[in-house]
């Protein structure tokens, strides 16, 4: 699949940079029609020749706007334009899913808690470079596309694969058009991954899905540092099930993510190592280079306060490891871009 060059932004460019080379054209065009007529009719005169007015029209051109030196001021215009109008938040929509995505600039951030499980500390500062995050968890009406598209399996559960449509509370969850809003379930890590490939994204870094989580200064909770409550995430069994997605703006996270706490927990690209932050690279960090457990993020509507912090770390046994289950009615995911 062949991504689009940043969305149709390079497209535009293309086109406002044409216009306003047509505009110069059109001017020196007629400086020089206008020119021609005047020094041809002096020439004539004098007999001068042919020569001497090309000679003239070349210097009346280079004089006038040297076309490569005005181009290249002007890309470079445009450049600074584009990247000042790329903002904290700021939005863009997938060609492929129709997913909203939010901007998150690049910059440091504070990681971890010293208030959590230990596997959250130490609280260390982390450089990201800019990235794109999902509005909201891959809903079933968007996973379904890419199953019916042959590039994704169906949601299934458990190392034998059973298949499921169901949610905690409803028989008929994945495929009725009832729940097409509400986030994709039992879809484990790679199934995940893959979505997110089909789309033109990937998963996000567990560091990329902290700070589009928390921001930059160090919040508790994706809205803040205020307790959850009903009104701002579905947690702690209070619904029984899943919600749609983005049923929650007031829990939003500084960049406008929504969901980033409660409903389902959250696949991320790294693996997992609950030392990792001691020996954590400063930029960019990608998680150790294997492992044997996978990470989610975000808690789940099942789970207390304390779980869906946005700091909390989870651990998952990768699939088909053992007899176990490796993915549940609370287990769903949303993708991240690089510029």
């Amino acid at each position: 699949m062949v991504k689009p060059l940043d969305w149709g932004l390079r497209t535009i460019i293309s086109l406002n940079l044409s216009k306003k080379i047509i505009k110069l054209g059109a001017i020196l065009t007629n400086v020089l029609i206008n020119a021609i007529k005047i020094i041809e009719s002096r020439l004539m005169k004098k007999k001068q020749g042919i020569i001497h007015l090309t000679i003239f029209v070349l210097l009346i051109f280079n004089a006038c706007n040297p076309i490569g030196k005005s181009n290249q001021i002007e890309n470079e215009k445009i450049n600074q334009s584009v990247k000042e109008e790329l903002k904290p938040g700021s939005q863009k929509t997938s060609p492929y899913d129709g997913m909203i995505m939010f901007y998150i600039p690049e910059g440091k951030f504070e990681m971890g808690s010293e208030n959590g499980n230990p596997d959250e500390s130490p609280v260390h500062s982390v450089y990201l470079d800019a990235f794109w995050i999902d509005q909201t968890e891959v809903t079933n009406e968007k996973y379904k596309m890419c199953e019916d598209a042959g590039a994704c399996k169906h949601p299934e559960q458990g190392a034998h694969l059973e298949i499921r449509d169901s949610s905690a509370t409803r028989e008929r969850y994945y495929g009725n058009p009832k729940y097409a809003d509400y986030p994709a379930i039992y879809v484990n890590f790679s199934q995940a991954e893959n979505y997110c490939k089909w789309v033109g994204r990937r998963l996000p870094t567990e560091a990329e899905w902290e700070k589009a989580a928390r921001g930059t200064d160090g919040r508790i909770y994706p809205w803040g540092n205020e307790p959850p409550n009903a009104s701002l995430l579905n947690f702690d069994g209070n619904v029984g099930d899943t919600t749609s997605a983005g049923s929650y703006p007031d829990g939003a996270s500084p960049y406008g993510a929504l969901d980033m706490a409660g409903n389902v927990w959250e696949w991320v690209a790294d693996w997992y190592d609950d030392e990792y932050y001691s020996s954590s690279p400063l930029e960019n960090p990608t998680g150790p280079e294997t492992g044997e457990y996978f990470t989610m993020r975000g808690g789940s509507w099942k789970l207390s306060e304390r779980d869906v912090r946005t700091s909390f770390r989870h651990w998952y046994i990768p699939p088909l490891l053992g007899n176990i289950v490796v993915s549940h009615n609370y287990d769903g995911f949303r993708c991240a871009a690089s510029p």
